[in-house]
């Protein structure tokens, strides 16, 4: 496959890119630290004739993604961005826009949500949106980012699936990290990413609309059509990343192992912390300490029998979480979902949840391998422990 030139690209600028080479047709964005380059680097490729599509620049986070809704509701492919507060702004329409089964594609760059004030890296709010029916990736690097927007279109605008799609990459750690990116050609990605041309739409010869007033039994049945079609996501995006993999070499699966084979105790995180915990295992392998790592990368819908399949037999999961949940018994969102996970499992491992880098601190691969230690000396609990 023809690729252009490696570039240098930050995660926001790399997100462009991935976005550009999608061709969407309406793009409303709100600026927002740490989001905002994401925006400016659009409007640049829309300035240089790279990208025919409509950018709005609306009032609010929460008009913006009134506009994405709508936009995706006519049958045209929608991009947007946010982080933060923003993606709190947006809460009610994000679960307008899974009602509505329109397949958004969203990057947000995840940043502390206030109060106190901050601009650094936590998982907080995207973890908040984790029931609005959104597809939720966490990804560790610029790269991961590009590739995995153009994933990401193709798995949520599937017929089985037409879900909105949210890609999230840390504050700074990722947003504004320079690293060296492959960016595919367009006529690469145009084979791998069809034009998107669903059957219903918003359309004078069609007579339809959406969101109307309805019964309590078409509710219920609508709900359990959008969960039918969570259920069908792993498999379209297990084929997704696949197919990916076969035009550029790269692959990134749903849930990543990473020296788990003899592993006797298992590191669980996303996101960047899970390049920092693969320089701890491959430390304590050295050390004779039986430990390997998963990382999650699609998080919603959340990949329960995966993890029941690699767990049963282990002796410890070790989680690390950077997103706080506090009155959740500790405050830990993967630890609960990881534990949940795995109830009733036969041979199941003792579960241990850490809460580490909250709010942006930094995490070494010491004191991953610290608190693996721990685990070894401690009894397991049902609360997180605040770690670093």
């Amino acid at each position: 496959m023809k690729l252009k030139d490696a570039m240098l690209l930050t995660g926001n600028h790399a997100a462009a890119y991935g976005a550009m080479l999608a061709q969407p047709k309406v793009m409303p964005i709100y600026p927002i630290t740490p989001q905002t380059p994401v925006a400016e680097k659009l409007t640049e490729f829309q300035l240089q004739g790279l990208l025919d599509a409509e950018f709005i620049t609306p009032e609010s986070e929460h008009s913006a993604m009134a506009a994405c809704i709508s936009a995706s509701l006519t049958g045209v492919r929608v991009f947007t961005a946010t982080s933060s507060q923003g993606l709190m702004l947006m809460h009610e329409l994000l679960h307008f826009a899974s009602g509505a089964r329109t397949p958004i594609v969203m990057v947000n760059a995840n940043r502390t949500v206030a109060s106190p004030w901050g601009f650094w890296a936590d998982h907080t709010d995207s973890l908040s949106q984790r029931d609005t029916g959104w597809l939720q990736y966490y990804v560790e690097n610029p790269q991961e980012a590009l590739d995995t927007v153009l994933q990401a279109y193709k798995t949520a605008e599937n017929p089985s699936v037409l879900l909105p799609a949210m890609i999230s990459y840390e504050a700074f750690y990722v947003s504004h990290s320079l690293e060296v990116v492959e960016i595919p050609s367009q006529e690469a990605v145009d084979s791998y990413l069809p034009p998107f041309d669903p059957e219903l739409r918003f359309d004078p010869e069609q007579g339809r609309s959406f969101g109307n007033v309805v019964s309590q039994e078409l509710y219920y049945r609508h709900r359990k059509q959008l969960s039918q079609a969570m259920d069908k996501v792993f498999a379209i995006a297990k084929d997704a990343d696949e197919k990916w993999k076969e035009l550029t070499g790269r692959t990134y699966g749903l849930v990543e192992r990473y020296k788990c084979e003899n592993a006797q105790h298992i590191i669980i995180a996303m996101g960047t912390i899970s390049g920092t915990a693969r320089a701890a295992v491959d430390k304590m392998q050295s050390d004779g300490i039986p430990v390997g790592l998963m990382k999650i990368r699609l998080f919603r819908p959340f990949p329960v029998d995966k993890l029941r399949q690699e767990l049963a037999g282990r002796d410890k999961v070790i989680i690390l979480d950077r997103g706080s949940s506090p009155g959740t018994g500790g405050g830990s969102v993967l630890h609960q979902e990881v534990k949940s996970s795995l109830y009733g499992l036969k041979n199941a491992p003792e579960v241990y949840g850490y809460l580490a880098g909250v709010g942006g601190t930094n995490i070494t691969p010491e004191k991953i391998e610290d608190l693996v230690k721990r685990s070894l000396k401690e009894k397991s609990t049902t609360k997180s422990i605040w770690g670093w």
